[in-house]
Protein backbone atom coordinates (compact mmCIF):
# COMPACT_ATOMS: atom_id res chain seq x y z
CA UNK A 1 0.00 0.00 0.00
CA UNK A 2 3.02 2.37 0.30
CA UNK A 3 2.70 5.41 -1.85
CA UNK A 4 -1.26 4.77 -2.97
CA UNK A 5 -2.79 7.98 -3.48
CA UNK A 6 -6.11 8.57 -2.11
CA UNK A 7 -8.36 11.59 -3.03
CA UNK A 8 -11.59 12.17 -0.45
CA UNK A 9 -13.33 15.36 -0.04
CA UNK A 10 -14.76 16.67 2.92
CA UNK A 11 -18.11 18.54 3.38
CA UNK A 12 -19.90 19.81 5.92
CA UNK A 13 -22.70 22.85 7.13
CA UNK A 14 -21.41 25.62 8.42
CA UNK A 15 -20.04 25.68 11.73
CA UNK A 16 -19.27 22.07 11.65
CA UNK A 17 -15.69 22.20 12.42
CA UNK A 18 -14.83 21.07 8.77
CA UNK A 19 -11.86 23.49 8.90
CA UNK A 20 -10.65 22.35 12.40
CA UNK A 21 -10.80 18.90 11.21
CA UNK A 22 -8.28 19.53 8.48
CA UNK A 23 -6.08 21.49 10.39
CA UNK A 24 -6.17 18.70 12.61
CA UNK A 25 -4.97 16.45 10.27
CA UNK A 26 -2.27 18.42 8.95
CA UNK A 27 -1.42 18.85 12.85
CA UNK A 28 -1.50 15.55 14.13
CA UNK A 29 0.24 13.99 10.87
CA UNK A 30 3.31 16.75 11.16
CA UNK A 31 2.54 17.53 7.92
CA UNK A 32 2.34 21.88 8.49
CA UNK A 33 5.26 23.43 8.46
CA UNK A 34 6.42 24.76 11.74
CA UNK A 35 6.41 28.78 10.93
CA UNK A 36 2.86 28.22 9.73
CA UNK A 37 2.17 26.85 13.12
CA UNK A 38 3.91 29.62 14.91
CA UNK A 39 1.83 31.92 13.00
CA UNK A 40 -1.75 30.06 14.12
CA UNK A 41 -0.49 30.05 17.82
CA UNK A 42 0.14 33.58 17.45
CA UNK A 43 -3.10 34.76 16.06
CA UNK A 44 -4.73 32.40 18.33
CA UNK A 45 -3.24 34.26 21.70
CA UNK A 46 -3.88 37.65 20.37
CA UNK A 47 -7.62 36.19 19.14
CA UNK A 48 -7.70 35.29 22.74
CA UNK A 49 -8.65 32.00 22.05
CA UNK A 50 -8.00 29.13 24.76
CA UNK A 51 -5.86 26.81 22.75
CA UNK A 52 -4.12 26.83 19.45
CA UNK A 53 -6.78 27.23 16.96
CA UNK A 54 -6.32 25.02 13.89
CA UNK A 55 -9.09 25.92 11.46
CA UNK A 56 -7.00 29.16 11.05
CA UNK A 57 -4.26 26.50 8.67
CA UNK A 58 -7.21 26.31 6.27
CA UNK A 59 -9.00 29.88 6.81
CA UNK A 60 -6.30 32.18 4.67
CA UNK A 61 -8.21 30.54 1.82
CA UNK A 62 -11.53 31.54 2.87
CA UNK A 63 -10.36 35.03 3.96
CA UNK A 64 -9.24 34.93 0.02
CA UNK A 65 -12.47 34.23 -0.90
CA UNK A 66 -13.80 37.63 1.03
CA UNK A 67 -11.46 39.78 -0.63
CA UNK A 68 -12.92 38.32 -4.38
CA UNK A 69 -10.42 35.70 -5.29
CA UNK A 70 -12.33 32.96 -6.73
CA UNK A 71 -11.07 29.54 -5.56
CA UNK A 72 -13.36 26.71 -6.65
CA UNK A 73 -11.37 24.23 -4.30
CA UNK A 74 -8.86 24.34 -1.88
CA UNK A 75 -6.86 21.10 -2.49
CA UNK A 76 -4.48 19.91 0.58
CA UNK A 77 -1.54 17.98 0.29
CA UNK A 78 -0.52 15.40 2.94
CA UNK A 79 0.99 11.76 3.58
CA UNK A 80 1.99 8.92 6.37
CA UNK A 81 4.11 6.52 5.64
CA UNK A 82 1.21 3.83 4.62
CA UNK A 83 -0.74 6.43 2.19
CA UNK A 84 -0.86 9.78 0.00
CA UNK A 85 -3.42 11.90 0.85
CA UNK A 86 -5.05 14.49 -1.51
CA UNK A 87 -7.93 16.28 0.60
CA UNK A 88 -10.36 18.47 -1.53
CA UNK A 89 -11.87 21.11 0.60
CA UNK A 90 -15.07 22.66 -0.79
CA UNK A 91 -17.85 25.06 0.87
CA UNK A 92 -21.03 23.55 2.27
CA UNK A 93 -23.52 25.96 1.23
CA UNK A 94 -26.16 25.08 -1.70
CA UNK A 95 -25.12 28.24 -4.15
CA UNK A 96 -21.84 26.11 -4.06
CA UNK A 97 -23.09 22.72 -5.20
CA UNK A 98 -21.01 23.38 -8.08
CA UNK A 99 -17.97 23.66 -5.89
CA UNK A 100 -18.65 20.07 -4.37
CA UNK A 101 -19.37 18.11 -7.59
CA UNK A 102 -15.89 19.60 -8.90
CA UNK A 103 -13.91 18.69 -5.99
CA UNK A 104 -16.20 14.80 -5.30
CA UNK A 105 -16.28 13.91 -8.64
CA UNK A 106 -12.39 12.32 -8.80
CA UNK A 107 -12.95 11.36 -5.17
CA UNK A 108 -12.41 8.08 -3.60
CA UNK A 109 -14.04 8.85 -0.96
CA UNK A 110 -16.07 11.50 1.43
CA UNK A 111 -15.96 12.54 4.17
CA UNK A 112 -19.09 14.43 5.66
CA UNK A 113 -19.22 16.36 9.09
CA UNK A 114 -21.92 16.10 11.44
CA UNK A 115 -22.38 18.02 14.23
CA UNK A 116 -23.38 15.92 17.42
CA UNK A 117 -25.32 18.68 18.73
CA UNK A 118 -27.53 19.02 15.44
CA UNK A 119 -27.56 15.20 14.13
CA UNK A 120 -28.93 15.19 10.57
CA UNK A 121 -29.64 18.29 8.55
CA UNK A 122 -30.52 19.25 5.42
CA UNK A 123 -27.46 20.11 4.25
CA UNK A 124 -26.04 17.07 5.15
CA UNK A 125 -29.10 14.69 3.69
CA UNK A 126 -27.72 17.25 0.41
CA UNK A 127 -23.96 16.39 0.95
CA UNK A 128 -24.70 12.48 1.02
CA UNK A 129 -27.26 12.51 -1.83
CA UNK A 130 -23.92 14.06 -4.56
CA UNK A 131 -21.92 11.79 -3.08
CA UNK A 132 -24.34 9.01 -4.01
CA UNK A 133 -24.89 10.72 -7.28
CA UNK A 134 -21.14 10.97 -8.24
CA UNK A 135 -20.85 6.80 -7.16
CA UNK A 136 -18.23 7.93 -4.79
CA UNK A 137 -16.96 4.37 -3.38
CA UNK A 138 -16.76 4.94 0.45
CA UNK A 139 -18.19 7.40 2.47
CA UNK A 140 -17.25 8.37 6.52
CA UNK A 141 -19.85 10.05 8.21
CA UNK A 142 -18.11 11.77 10.92
CA UNK A 143 -19.82 12.75 14.13
CA UNK A 144 -17.75 15.92 15.32
CA UNK A 145 -18.28 17.97 18.46
CA UNK A 146 -18.80 15.01 20.69
CA UNK A 147 -16.92 16.57 23.56
CA UNK A 148 -20.04 19.09 23.43
CA UNK A 149 -22.26 16.18 23.73
CA UNK A 150 -20.34 14.83 26.93
CA UNK A 151 -19.43 11.38 24.57
CA UNK A 152 -22.57 10.10 24.69
CA UNK A 153 -22.72 6.70 22.73
CA UNK A 154 -26.72 7.70 22.68
CA UNK A 155 -26.31 10.57 20.59
CA UNK A 156 -23.69 9.07 18.24
CA UNK A 157 -25.73 5.85 18.09
CA UNK A 158 -29.11 7.82 16.98
CA UNK A 159 -27.20 9.84 14.59
CA UNK A 160 -25.56 7.02 12.94
CA UNK A 161 -29.72 5.38 12.74
CA UNK A 162 -30.64 8.32 10.79
CA UNK A 163 -27.96 8.14 8.52
CA UNK A 164 -28.35 4.31 7.77
CA UNK A 165 -31.70 4.90 6.84
CA UNK A 166 -30.83 7.77 4.88
CA UNK A 167 -27.96 5.88 3.23
CA UNK A 168 -30.50 3.14 2.59
CA UNK A 169 -32.85 5.08 -0.26
CA UNK A 170 -29.19 6.19 -2.01
CA UNK A 171 -26.90 3.90 -3.92
CA UNK A 172 -23.87 4.11 -1.25
CA UNK A 173 -21.62 0.93 -1.64
CA UNK A 174 -19.50 1.55 1.98
CA UNK A 175 -20.63 3.86 4.71
CA UNK A 176 -18.59 4.06 8.01
CA UNK A 177 -19.64 6.36 11.21
CA UNK A 178 -16.83 7.71 13.65
CA UNK A 179 -17.17 9.83 16.80
CA UNK A 180 -14.71 12.33 16.95
CA UNK A 181 -13.44 15.63 17.95
CA UNK A 182 -11.07 17.86 15.43
CA UNK A 183 -11.26 20.53 18.68
CA UNK A 184 -9.62 17.92 21.20
CA UNK A 185 -8.27 15.68 18.24
CA UNK A 186 -10.30 12.83 19.42
CA UNK A 187 -10.21 9.79 17.61
CA UNK A 188 -8.77 12.35 14.68
CA UNK A 189 -4.98 10.59 14.65
CA UNK A 190 -5.37 9.03 17.98
CA UNK A 191 -7.58 7.12 19.74
CA UNK A 192 -9.84 8.98 22.78
CA UNK A 193 -9.77 7.43 26.01
CA UNK A 194 -13.26 9.46 26.64
CA UNK A 195 -14.93 6.84 24.04
CA UNK A 196 -14.45 3.56 25.26
CA UNK A 197 -17.64 2.19 24.18
CA UNK A 198 -16.20 3.02 20.15
CA UNK A 199 -14.18 0.09 18.69
CA UNK A 200 -13.53 1.26 15.36
CA UNK A 201 -10.56 3.13 13.61
CA UNK A 202 -9.79 6.87 14.03
CA UNK A 203 -10.23 8.34 10.79
CA UNK A 204 -7.22 8.82 9.70
CA UNK A 205 -6.39 4.74 10.21
CA UNK A 206 -9.87 4.75 8.45
CA UNK A 207 -8.26 7.04 5.49
CA UNK A 208 -5.02 5.20 5.63
CA UNK A 209 -6.69 1.34 5.41
CA UNK A 210 -9.75 1.82 3.49
CA UNK A 211 -9.00 -0.70 0.19
CA UNK A 212 -9.63 1.51 -2.71
CA UNK A 213 -7.59 -0.83 -5.44
CA UNK A 214 -11.26 -2.60 -6.06
CA UNK A 215 -12.46 0.65 -6.69
CA UNK A 216 -11.11 0.72 -10.43
CA UNK A 217 -12.83 -1.16 -13.23
CA UNK A 218 -10.22 -3.61 -14.24
CA UNK A 219 -12.49 -5.94 -16.72
CA UNK A 220 -13.41 -3.61 -19.40
CA UNK A 221 -10.53 -1.91 -21.29
CA UNK A 222 -10.34 1.42 -22.02
CA UNK A 223 -6.99 3.18 -23.20
CA UNK A 224 -8.41 6.81 -24.81
CA UNK A 225 -5.68 8.20 -27.13
CA UNK A 226 -3.64 11.30 -25.87
CA UNK A 227 -0.74 12.00 -28.29
CA UNK A 228 0.46 10.59 -30.95
CA UNK A 229 4.32 10.17 -30.00
CA UNK A 230 6.79 10.19 -33.47
CA UNK A 231 10.72 11.40 -32.64
CA UNK A 232 10.95 11.13 -36.57
CA UNK A 233 15.02 11.48 -34.89
CA UNK A 234 17.82 9.51 -36.37
CA UNK A 235 18.09 7.44 -33.29
CA UNK A 236 14.61 6.19 -33.41
CA UNK A 237 13.35 6.79 -37.07
CA UNK A 238 10.59 4.22 -36.90
CA UNK A 239 9.33 4.96 -33.19
CA UNK A 240 5.68 5.43 -32.87
CA UNK A 241 4.09 4.98 -29.49
CA UNK A 242 0.28 6.28 -28.55
CA UNK A 243 0.47 8.12 -24.69
CA UNK A 244 -2.76 8.33 -22.80
CA UNK A 245 -4.12 7.69 -19.33
CA UNK A 246 -5.84 3.75 -18.83
CA UNK A 247 -9.01 4.62 -18.38
CA UNK A 248 -10.35 0.80 -17.66
CA UNK A 249 -9.26 -2.63 -17.64
CA UNK A 250 -5.57 -4.42 -18.08
CA UNK A 251 -3.46 -3.93 -20.75
CA UNK A 252 -0.35 -6.63 -21.37
CA UNK A 253 1.82 -7.00 -24.53
CA UNK A 254 -0.11 -9.36 -26.81
CA UNK A 255 -3.06 -8.38 -25.87
CA UNK A 256 -5.20 -8.26 -29.19
CA UNK A 257 -7.34 -4.79 -29.08
CA UNK A 258 -8.90 -3.10 -31.34
CA UNK A 259 -9.14 0.75 -32.46
CA UNK A 260 -11.83 2.64 -32.35
CA UNK A 261 -14.55 4.38 -34.22
CA UNK A 262 -11.46 3.01 -37.50
CA UNK A 263 -12.89 -0.50 -35.89
CA UNK A 264 -8.99 -1.95 -37.00
CA UNK A 265 -7.42 -4.63 -34.75
CA UNK A 266 -4.30 -5.50 -33.76
CA UNK A 267 -2.05 -6.43 -30.71
CA UNK A 268 0.00 -4.40 -27.82
CA UNK A 269 4.12 -5.01 -29.33
CA UNK A 270 4.48 -3.55 -25.97
CA UNK A 271 3.92 -0.58 -23.12
CA UNK A 272 6.22 2.02 -21.65
CA UNK A 273 6.25 4.17 -18.70
CA UNK A 274 9.43 6.40 -18.32
CA UNK A 275 11.10 5.16 -20.57
CA UNK A 276 10.90 1.46 -18.85
CA UNK A 277 8.97 -1.47 -20.64
CA UNK A 278 6.02 -2.69 -17.95
CA UNK A 279 4.35 -5.81 -18.06
CA UNK A 280 0.81 -4.16 -17.42
CA UNK A 281 -0.64 -1.19 -16.92
CA UNK A 282 -4.41 -0.48 -15.34
CA UNK A 283 -6.20 2.56 -14.44
CA UNK A 284 -5.20 5.41 -13.86
CA UNK A 285 -1.42 4.56 -15.14
CA UNK A 286 -0.29 6.91 -18.12
CA UNK A 287 1.42 4.82 -20.34
CA UNK A 288 2.36 4.89 -24.25
CA UNK A 289 1.13 1.75 -25.91
CA UNK A 290 2.78 0.38 -28.67
CA UNK A 291 0.59 -1.68 -31.54
CA UNK A 292 1.80 -4.74 -33.61
CA UNK A 293 0.23 -2.96 -36.88
CA UNK A 294 1.05 0.27 -38.43
CA UNK A 295 -2.72 2.03 -38.17
CA UNK A 296 -4.00 5.32 -38.50
CA UNK A 297 -4.54 6.14 -34.60
CA UNK A 298 -5.15 9.61 -33.51
CA UNK A 299 -5.69 11.84 -30.74
CA UNK A 300 -9.05 10.75 -29.57
CA UNK A 301 -9.64 7.55 -30.69
CA UNK A 302 -10.08 4.70 -28.34
CA UNK A 303 -8.34 1.62 -27.54
CA UNK A 304 -10.55 -1.39 -25.86
CA UNK A 305 -10.97 -5.30 -26.21
CA UNK A 306 -13.00 -6.70 -29.74
CA UNK A 307 -15.34 -8.30 -27.47
CA UNK A 308 -16.03 -5.63 -24.87
CA UNK A 309 -15.75 -2.70 -26.98
CA UNK A 310 -17.42 1.10 -25.12
CA UNK A 311 -21.31 2.65 -26.66
CA UNK A 312 -20.36 4.68 -29.68
CA UNK A 313 -23.19 7.62 -30.10
CA UNK A 314 -24.33 10.94 -30.79
CA UNK A 315 -27.27 11.06 -28.42
CA UNK A 316 -25.93 11.25 -25.18
CA UNK A 317 -28.61 11.10 -21.81
CA UNK A 318 -26.79 12.39 -18.83
CA UNK A 319 -27.07 13.67 -15.67
CA UNK A 320 -24.95 17.23 -15.63
CA UNK A 321 -24.22 20.06 -12.68
CA UNK A 322 -24.96 23.66 -14.32
CA UNK A 323 -21.92 26.25 -13.44
CA UNK A 324 -22.60 29.09 -15.26
CA UNK A 325 -24.71 31.94 -14.29
CA UNK A 326 -25.93 32.40 -17.84
CA UNK A 327 -28.51 29.47 -17.71
CA UNK A 328 -28.68 26.25 -19.93
CA UNK A 329 -31.24 26.58 -22.38
CA UNK A 330 -32.69 24.11 -25.16
CA UNK A 331 -31.16 24.49 -28.08
CA UNK A 332 -28.19 25.88 -26.52
CA UNK A 333 -24.69 24.85 -28.37
CA UNK A 334 -21.65 24.12 -26.25
CA UNK A 335 -18.45 21.90 -26.95
CA UNK A 336 -17.90 18.78 -25.43
CA UNK A 337 -14.83 17.21 -24.06
CA UNK A 338 -14.95 13.98 -23.41
CA UNK A 339 -11.71 12.20 -22.21
CA UNK A 340 -9.49 12.97 -25.01
CA UNK A 341 -12.05 13.98 -28.05
CA UNK A 342 -13.88 17.00 -28.77
CA UNK A 343 -17.58 17.49 -30.02
CA UNK A 344 -19.47 19.90 -30.66
CA UNK A 345 -23.11 19.30 -28.64
CA UNK A 346 -26.72 21.06 -28.78
CA UNK A 347 -28.80 20.36 -25.41
CA UNK A 348 -32.23 18.68 -26.90
CA UNK A 349 -34.33 17.93 -24.05
CA UNK A 350 -34.17 18.91 -20.55
CA UNK A 351 -35.99 16.20 -19.04
CA UNK A 352 -36.17 17.31 -15.26
CA UNK A 353 -34.40 19.61 -12.76
CA UNK A 354 -33.18 17.61 -9.20
CA UNK A 355 -33.99 19.06 -5.86
CA UNK A 356 -30.54 18.35 -3.88
CA UNK A 357 -32.19 18.57 -0.72
CA UNK A 358 -34.66 16.25 -1.23
CA UNK A 359 -33.77 14.38 -4.47
CA UNK A 360 -37.08 14.87 -6.03
CA UNK A 361 -37.54 15.83 -9.45
CA UNK A 362 -39.16 19.03 -11.10
CA UNK A 363 -40.60 18.08 -14.77
CA UNK A 364 -41.98 21.39 -15.37
CA UNK A 365 -38.28 22.75 -16.77
CA UNK A 366 -36.94 23.81 -20.07
CA UNK A 367 -33.62 25.40 -18.70
CA UNK A 368 -30.56 24.54 -15.67
CA UNK A 369 -29.21 27.65 -13.70
CA UNK A 370 -26.10 27.85 -11.63
CA UNK A 371 -25.74 25.09 -9.08
CA UNK A 372 -28.79 23.44 -10.51
CA UNK A 373 -28.81 19.53 -11.51
CA UNK A 374 -31.28 17.80 -13.98
CA UNK A 375 -31.10 15.19 -16.56
CA UNK A 376 -30.77 16.72 -20.32
CA UNK A 377 -30.47 15.13 -23.50
CA UNK A 378 -27.48 16.49 -25.90
CA UNK A 379 -26.81 15.67 -29.29
CA UNK A 380 -23.46 15.87 -30.83
CA UNK A 381 -21.47 16.70 -34.27
CA UNK A 382 -19.55 13.37 -34.38
CA UNK A 383 -19.86 10.04 -32.14
CA UNK A 384 -18.68 9.47 -29.03
CA UNK A 385 -17.22 6.32 -27.41
CA UNK A 386 -18.34 6.12 -23.71
CA UNK A 387 -19.61 4.10 -20.79
CA UNK A 388 -22.02 4.51 -17.87
CA UNK A 389 -20.74 6.69 -15.37
CA UNK A 390 -22.08 4.05 -12.45
CA UNK A 391 -19.59 1.61 -14.70
CA UNK A 392 -16.86 3.83 -15.56
CA UNK A 393 -16.26 7.59 -13.79
CA UNK A 394 -13.53 8.47 -16.39
CA UNK A 395 -15.52 7.59 -19.77
CA UNK A 396 -18.77 8.25 -18.05
CA UNK A 397 -18.16 11.80 -17.41
CA UNK A 398 -17.35 14.98 -19.66
CA UNK A 399 -18.01 18.61 -19.58
CA UNK A 400 -19.55 21.31 -21.53
CA UNK A 401 -17.44 24.47 -22.69
CA UNK A 402 -18.70 27.65 -23.98
CA UNK A 403 -16.72 28.06 -27.04
CA UNK A 404 -17.12 32.01 -26.78
CA UNK A 405 -15.82 32.58 -23.22
CA UNK A 406 -13.76 29.34 -22.83
CA UNK A 407 -15.15 28.70 -19.62
CA UNK A 408 -15.88 25.45 -18.26
CA UNK A 409 -20.22 25.38 -17.59
CA UNK A 410 -20.83 22.01 -17.09
CA UNK A 411 -20.15 18.68 -15.46
CA UNK A 412 -21.88 15.69 -17.52
CA UNK A 413 -22.26 12.24 -15.91
CA UNK A 414 -23.58 9.79 -18.73
CA UNK A 415 -26.45 7.58 -18.12
CA UNK A 416 -26.33 5.29 -20.83
CA UNK A 417 -23.48 2.39 -21.97
CA UNK A 418 -22.89 -0.76 -24.26
CA UNK A 419 -25.87 -3.05 -24.40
Amino acid sequence: MDGELLRFTTAGSVDDGKSTLIGRLLHDTKTAFEDQLEHVAEVSRRRGDERVNLALLTDGLRAEREQGITIDVAYRYFATERRKFIIADTPGHVQYTRNMVTGAATANLAVILVDARKGLVEQSRRHAFIASLLRIPHLVFAVNKMDLVGWSEDVFRRIEEDFRNLAARMDIQDIAFIPLSALTGANVVDRSGDMPWYRGPTLLYHLETVHIASDRNLIDVRFPVQWVIRPQCDAQPDYRGYAGQVAGGVLRPGDEVIVLPSGLTTKIARIEQHGRRLEAAFAPMSVTVHLADDLDVSRGDMIARSNNRPAVGQDLDAMICWMSERPLELRGRYALKHTTRWARAIATDVLYRLDVNTGHRDDARDRLAMNELGRVRFRTTTPILYDAYKDNRTTGSFILVDEATNMTVAAGFLLGGPT
